[in-house]
């Protein structure tokens, strides 16, 4: 594909109207998808942050859980940030016994692993795969990825202080993830980046 795809930010809970906006200066058509037919109109689907036991709860009340494996088993490309990763992880840590996964990237994903809503923080992380400046990275309650399973692409890992080396956003396949919010800033090479694997440029 490489006309202008149309991405959908799953509408359950999180930072929708930010990641709406964020597409659309990528380059993205949008569409804020609230039901379950709506992913049939998706080239692909972002899944936001936002608190991911509230969102698994909300996923099997609402029977999200089959659809969304099923578009994601058959080839839509995902971009998972926060909650979001949680949501797209094969393994959770730390999460409710009978917490439930879309699943897909190989990684072992730590929940809420950097400590409450007091601890949130931002960073400059190098990300090769944006270019040469640093991506100003926004965390909230993040999750962290313990490990990756060996078709895992490490995007982006912490190097400053004492978190330095945790890994924070990964790429398998058409599945991209992170453990911030890229949508709560400015820059959007994040978005443009999932808008290019869609479009089947990266």
């Amino acid at each position: 594909m490489t006309s202008t795809p149309t991405i959908g930010v799953l509408a359950l809970q999180g930072d929708v109207r930010e990641h709406v906006s964020a597409l659309e200066r990528a380059g993205a058509q949008v569409r804020t998808v609230r039901q379950q037919d709506d992913i049939a109109a998706c080239d692909a689907l972002v899944i936001p942050g936002g608190e991911s036991t509230t969102m698994s709860r909300l996923a099997a009340i609402e029977g999200w859980f089959e659809p969304l494996r099923l578009a994601r088993a058959a080839g839509m490309p995902m971009f998972g940030t926060c909650a979001g990763m949680i949501m797209l992880a094969d393994t959770v840590l730390d999460a409710r016994p009978d917490q439930e996964t879309v699943g897909g990237v190989d990684v072992v994903v730590r929940r809420n692993a950097f400590g409450r809503q007091v601890d949130s923080f931002e960073t400059n992380l190098s990300v090769p795969a944006l270019g040469d400046e640093p991506f100003p990275a926004v965390f909230i309650r993040a999750p962290w990825v313990e490990s990756v399973g060996s078709s895992v692409e490490i995007l982006a890992e912490i190097t400053e202080g004492t978190r330095a080396g945790t890994i924070v956003a990964v790429r398998h396949a058409g599945l991209l993830a992170t453990s911030f919010h890229p949508e709560l800033g400015p820059d959007v090479r994040f978005h443009r980046l999932f808008v290019e694997i869609v479009q089947g440029r990266r």
